[in-house]
């Protein structure tokens, strides 16, 4: 990869893991759903004028739009609320990345190597750990709820079947546009995120004319920058290189959720916690450049150069 592609990621990351502590903003003034309604209202429009509908049937743009747009952020904006810090929600959202795993394989029959399913249990024993430091007493600003964190898994399986959906399609023939598959199927979520918020949270809307400028930024930001930037840029970099050159990127992603979480929110992990982002991090990676690693070693210790 060019330095100028770097840098292009590694700005992807950063929108990516400060997107949490701006979630925690909104959320200070806005109930979740109607701050997600206001989200994919703000990705939809204008942009759709401007890119074209991806050449995908309806019925898999709803069903993409349900999962990845709807069930992640329904999950994750309402675990946020009820007890998961910005830091930790970053980490334990990873665990997309093992969900779509356990679904590629039931619904795909997808084949997949031993380096994966140790980083699964790695990652298994890394959860263990953050939901045990829950009653292990909490550091400062880290007060999670098992709700919270129960919410946030049930988030991250969402988005996993959003990625399986997007494998299911590529194995139908149909390549979208990843961009406009984003745009255009954030048109599915709005009515729901406001049918619920309607029903549900009408007693706790905000008093408009009191919202500060967290919120608007928050809104602005998860719109523009986190969704439209984000993954037009990461869009762009998959168009340009292989996957396994631009997908190690995103382990950076809750690094910088943690940092920024501690730096803006003052949030600190207990030892429990620690261990348990640790071991979920180190699980990403036994999965993502496991194999690799272990071909490499073979090739050194055969002697072959």
């Amino acid at each position: 990869m060019s330095m100028a592609h770097v840098l292009q990621a590694l700005l992807v990351v950063l929108v990516w893991g400060v997107n949490f502590v701006v979630i925690r903003w909104g959320l200070n003034e806005v109930p979740p759903f109607l701050l997600a309604a206001a989200r994919f209202a703000l990705v939809v429009f204008p942009a759709i004028f401007f890119i074209k509908k991806p050449n995908v049937p309806w019925r898999w743009l709803i069903i993409y739009g349900w999962f990845n747009s709807f069930g992640q952020f329904a999950f994750l904006f309402w675990a946020m609320k009820v007890g998961m810090p910005a830091g930790l929600a970053s980490v334990v959202h990873q665990a997309q990345v093992f969900f779509t795993l356990i679904f590629s394989v039931l619904i795909l029959q997808q084949r997949t190597q031993l380096a994966q399913w140790l980083g699964l249990v790695i990652a298994v024993v890394g959860l263990s750990l953050i939901a045990y430091g829950k009653s292990a007493g909490s550091a400062v600003g880290m007060q999670m709820t098992t709700a919270g964190l129960v919410l946030n898994l049930l988030g991250a399986a969402s988005w996993a079947v959003g990625n399986v959906v997007v494998s299911a399609m590529r194995r139908a023939g149909i390549q979208a546009e990843p961009l406009g598959l984003v745009i255009w199927s954030s048109l599915v979520p709005i009515v729901p995120f406001l049918l619920i918020s309607g029903l549900f949270e009408r007693s706790v809307y905000p008093n408009w004319h009191a919202l500060s400028w967290h919120s608007v930024v928050s809104a602005l930001y998860l719109a523009w920058g986190a969704t439209l930037l984000g993954y037009g840029l990461w869009s762009h970099l998959l168009s340009q290189h292989e996957p396994n050159q631009v997908a190690p990127f995103t382990l950076l992603v809750p690094v910088v959720g943690l940092l920024t979480a501690w730096l803006v929110l003052g949030e600190r992990l207990n030892v429990w916690q620690y261990w348990g982002s640790a071991c979920l991090l180190l699980g990403l990676m036994v999965n993502v450049f496991g194999r690799r690693a272990w071909q490499y070693w073979v090739r050194r210790h055969a002697g072959v150069s």
